[in-house]
């Protein structure tokens, strides 16, 4: 088992699909390789031989040592969000971390852009082949609240623009068919009939977004296209790729769809996940409210 490469691939993840800072991202680093050292110090290793008694042996030692109840409780976290991330990408069958007891946190709302500010998101790129490349690929971001590890997954066969939908490996590699508007169909169609051929080198790439080298994007590549035009565009706010899978689900709520159809688009398999949503369009009404009621 390679645990700098496991660690290395969930830094990243926290980096390019949850948006996470520096700071945190090295908070994270720390944490996991305390933890490295303390499997590797027990001869363990493979992850599958973690156990939930083993990581509650890793946390009475971090007590034993002083650590406080604060940095033991985040620890159980990391731990916790840490071996999910392994089982979502099939490096171990089960989370031995999940049924630790820990104090529930208030989970923070998620940054979403209005549908104005994604207007101007989307009218960014310009009509060179790239720009027209990561308008199309941003347009079926916003349209079908994708994870940049499902977008960059998706082959050209996966796409049925005369039906209206695509499909889509999730998480566990569980497949979904996720549906598209006429709009973006449209984008993606003339995409792959002129600018995908121009940027293709090698007949063998089958992705259907294709880097100036002529190979599929990487996490870290669509991270750093998406923040280009976060600085183009002036907006400022801190745009990721999960923005736009944001942005996507509150403003479908926010226009009345059903929240169990929100929840198998965005490939949930718990609804409580998808409630985050139902949140924030609860926090923009009172909003509204305050500002407008004339008795205030």
């Amino acid at each position: 088992m390679d645990f700098e490469r496991n660690i290395g691939e969930y830094l990243l993840f926290l980096s390019v699909e949850k948006g996470l800072s520096q700071a945190s991202i090295s908070s994270y680093r720390q944490d996991l390789k305390r933890y490295q050292a303390f499997l590797e110090d027990r001869g363990i290793q493979d992850y599958s031989a973690v156990d939930t008694e083993l990581i509650i042996s890793f946390l009475k030692l971090l007590k034993e040592e002083g650590k406080s109840a604060k940095t033991i409780t985040r620890m159980q976290s990391t731990l916790r969000n840490y071996h999910q991330f392994l089982l979502n990408e099939d490096v171990v069958k089960s989370n031995p971390a999940i049924r630790l007891h820990t104090v529930k946190e208030d989970k923070k709302l998620p940054v979403y852009l209005t549908v104005g500010e994604m207007e101007t998101l989307l009218r960014t790129p310009d009509g060179s082949t790239a720009g027209t490349r990561d308008r199309a690929m941003m347009e079926l971001l916003y349209a079908s609240g994708l994870r940049v590890s499902e977008v960059i997954d998706i082959k050209t066969t996966d796409l049925n623009a005369d039906m209206g939908f695509i499909r889509v490996r999730g998480k566990g590699s569980k497949e979904r068919i996720v549906p598209m508007t006429d709009h973006v169909g449209r984008l993606l169609t003339s995409y792959i009939a002129n600018e995908r051929l121009i940027l293709l080198k090698d007949d063998d790439v089958d992705a259907l977004f294709i880097t100036n080298r002529g190979k599929g994007f990487t996490r870290q590549g669509l991270w750093k296209t998406i923040k280009k035009y976060e600085m183009l565009s002036g907006i400022g706010k801190n745009i990721t790729p999960h923005t736009f899978r944001h942005s996507f689900a509150t403003h479908l709520i926010e226009n009345g769809a059903d929240l169990r159809a929100v929840q198998e688009m965005l490939g949930h398999s718990d609804i409580s996940t998808t409630q985050i949503y139902t949140q924030i369009s609860a926090v923009k009404i009172r909003e509204m409210y305050t500002q407008y009621h004339p008795r205030k």
